[in-house]
């Protein structure tokens, strides 16, 4: 398939009620020509297509299987999505109280035998004007049950409104059968259900609401990252400055953004300093100081100062946008378990209707006097208990409050698969340039020497390399100005070829290089040599500086590692995870990092093609493998892994090549990652234990087989109850992950 076409459509989904929903819906959507992926959300009742197959035809495959569905294209989109839930709410809870408000007198009238006999002809009045009234009743409160069994029917599929349906359908038959002809029935059996049918209609309405209500929480994630993004930016035009609505600020457009301000779309600055609060997207709580030619996110916070900016990302291109869509995608897939539980319930309700029928067979031939009753009571018992509601919510639920709580401590989680894997790891491999070390270098020691301060030490370093374009040049000017230090001009610039540099500062003949170069220059360092020597075995360059021929001391710089890089790495040995660093650089280098951060293995000198190769090693030898790695040459090594972590600060290449990108640098958001992960997946298992308890207990006391020993039946009623609970119980337990924080968060 041509894949250069492909797009994601996203389509809200209504009619669903099950996990069998689910299944009819996706094999609808992938019969679709040009659709090569199809993934379903019962719990955000949404559909996440990809694929070069126009949104109409989409739509109307999903028509075709009896649901009923509308694109969603933008933010706006998602609010009248929440807007038409929020009335389906209340909707459910009218119909609750009316069924209710009905079935409620009715059931204690019979407890208290407060209604006619059916035998008489006002009691045979009596009770088919209330199977007139309980009929209009199920119409109003539970019409929504019997359309959606009735289309079901109409594709040959069967779903919970099936099992609802026909359990407070026969119950009402059964009722009406015995107030038209009830000499036709035993004495004994002579029994109306028409509160058995209001209140099951009743209760599960209840517990849909209650469970929407529940699940709306689960997407608080998202609306939260929504809500970052401004109504309006103001836009300089003509030199005079405008408030415009998002949707109208065009590329390269000038916007000035003022403190305390959101920044309206993703841009470089023009003009002006100021420091930005970035937390919201990358988790990182200390504001980030930003000049001309630095990058600003949309939907960061503009702490102090105003500046303009021109914008270079807007609509779906900006940073947001496409975080949003990431969470979204992942909230939509399904882990390996969840895709079992999918196909245990497609073949779920068949097997239930197939029980009930079994079950009204066997009471109506062994079940005595009250064969008849019993038989009714029972198989609409089976039909009602066994709504796999419950079965279909636990892991999408949990995945979306999941995916969610990692975004907001700037984890992206691409899909539902790398979600389950990183809580199977064993191994972490650790590209070390950028991940573990900051990926530029810096000053990390002045030595000055007898005679000598740090500050003139590296004032006379400044002033030397004033005139070089050498990546350390930089690192020494970028300590002088963190000191305040203002850096004389050099004169007689001068570079020696694998030695160093001379210039005159301050009038002197300063030397700044290698061991090699005081040598050459005839200048004694013997008093600074064990000082470096034990420099370089931490890997640092150790660059020795020296004025009008004496030495003036050492000036160390490295790629200096970072400072929360040691904690997070003994986080994941907490975890029983094995920690290796594999990296292109040389072994004493690697070495001396792993040392200092506490790294199991170091594999060194590899390189980039190999990287890969080394991955594969790994799983050969039976570990399950995390990569994380922020550069180009890290792409293949992230795609080899288990799961891949790219670190956001890094290349688009490395993030688009990864299962899971940290938005911040910090090595601490993988150990939070895997963390979140067994926390979802350990709440995905209790779900799924208690859906399948419920089902695989209730089925059987539901059909009767308590019976014998108790002399009890189910009520049709508490089975209701039961049911609707279940579904609720299993979204109020996924909401418990909303109060999950990950060790890193405190760290």
């Amino acid at each position: 398939m041509d894949t250069s076409a492909e797009r994601t459509v996203r389509l809200s989904i209504s009619g669903m009620s099950c996990a069998g929903c689910v299944s009819s819906v996706e094999e609808a959507l992938r019969a679709v020509p040009g659709v090569r992926e199809a993934s379903v959300n019962l719990a955000e009742r949404t559909a996440v297509v990809t694929g070069s197959a126009p949104a109409e035809a989409l739509i109307e495959a999903v028509r075709g299987a009896g649901y009923d569905a509308a694109e969603l294209t933008g933010l706006d989109d998602d609010e009248r999505k929440e807007e038409q839930e929020r009335a389906h709410y209340r909707r459910l809870m009218r119909q609750f109280v009316v069924a209710t408000a009905w079935g409620a007198p009715l059931l204690a009238g019979a407890y208290l035998d407060w209604f006619p006999e059916f035998e008489t002809v006002g009691g045979r009045l009596f009770w088919l004007a209330t199977g007139l009234v309980t009929a209009a009743v199920m119409y109003y409160s539970g019409r929504h049950f019997f359309i959606g069994a009735w289309k079901a029917f109409r594709v040959h599929n069967a779903n919970m409104d099936t099992l609802i349906a026909l359990g407070t359908g026969n119950a009402w038959l059964y009722s009406m059968g015995v107030a038209l002809f009830p000499e036709a029935v035993p004495a004994i059996a002579r029994e109306a259900y028409y509160d058995a049918a209001a209140i099951i209609i009743g209760f599960i309405n209840l517990g849909q609401a209650l469970e929407m209500r529940a699940r709306g929480r689960t997407s608080e994630a998202i609306r939260r990252l929504i809500g970052l993004q401004p109504k309006t930016a103001r836009v300089v035009r003509e030199g005079r400055e405008l408030d415009v609505p998002i949707e109208e600020v065009g590329l390269d457009e000038t916007i000035r953004v003022r403190p305390g301000e959101r920044i309206p779309v993703d841009g470089v600055i023009l003009e002006g300093r100021s420091s930005v609060d970035e937390s919201m997207l990358t988790g990182e709580p200390m504001p980030v100081e930003k000049g001309p030619g630095d990058e600003v996110i949309g939907g960061t916070i503009n702490v102090s100062g105003t500046f303009l900016y021109q914008a270079k990302r807007i609509g779906r291109d900006t940073v947001l946008a496409q975080i949003i869509e990431m969470v979204r995608r992942a909230q939509a897939t399904k882990p390996p378990i969840g895709r079992l539980v999918d196909k245990v319930a497609s073949v779920f309700v068949p097997v239930v209707l197939i029980v009930a029928v079994v079950t009204f067979l066997a009471w109506f031939n062994l079940g005595g006097e009250e064969r008849l009753s019993y038989a009714v009571v029972t198989s609409v018992t089976v039909l009602v208990i066994a709504c796999p509601c419950a079965l279909g919510l636990a892991t999408p639920i949990s995945i979306m409050v999941g995916v969610g709580k990692a975004a907001e401590h700037g984890i992206l989680i691409r899909n539902g698969e790398a979600l389950q894997r990183a809580c199977e790891l064993t191994a972490v491999v650790l590209d070390k340039t950028g991940t573990v070390t900051e990926g530029r270098p810096s000053v990390t020691e002045l030595v000055p020497a007898a005679g000598c301060t740090e500050e003139e030490l590296l004032r006379l370093a400044a002033g030397v390399e004033r005139g070089s374009e050498h990546p350390l040049a930089h690192a020494i000017l970028e300590a002088a100005a963190g000191r305040g230090i203002e850096v004389p001009p050099p004169e007689g610039f001068e570079a020696i070829a694998g030695h160093g540099v001379r210039a005159r500062v301050e009038g002197r003949t300063v030397l700044f290089g290698n061991r090699r170069l005081m040598e050459r220059e005839g200048v004694d360092v013997s008093a600074l040599e064990a000082r470096a020597a034990e420099l370089a075995a931490r890997a640092r360059t150790a660059m020795y500086l020296a004025a009008d021929g004496r030495a003036m001391g050492l000036v160390a710089v490295a790629d200096r590692i970072k400072p929360d890089a040691a904690a997070a790495i003994r986080r994941m040995h907490a975890r029983g995870l094995r920690v290796v660093m594999l990296t292109g650089d040389q072994r004493a280098t690697a070495e001396a990092v792993a040392r200092e951060v506490g790294v199991d293995e170091v594999i060194a000198e590899v390189l980039p093609q190999d990287k890969a190769a080394k991955v594969a090693e790994l799983q050969a030898r039976g570990e399950v493998v995390a990569m994380v790695g922020d550069g180009i040459n890290d792409a293949p090594a992230l795609a080899q892994a288990d799961v891949g972590f790219a670190i956001g600060t890094g290349t688009d290449v490395a993030i688009e090549s990864a299962d899971v990108t940290l938005m911040r640098g910090s090595l601490h958001g993988v150990a939070d990652a895997i963390e979140i992960s067994r926390a979802t997946l350990r709440n995905i298992k209790q779900n799924l234990f208690g859906a399948f308890v419920y089902n695989t207990l209730g089925i059987p006391v539901a059909a009767g087989v308590l019976y014998p020993f108790t002399g009890m039946l189910l009520n049709p009623i508490l089975a209701g109850a039961a049911m609707a609970m279940s579904s609720v119980t299993v979204v109020t337990n996924a909401n418990r992950l909303r109060l999950f924080r990950p060790k890193g968060a405190e760290a």
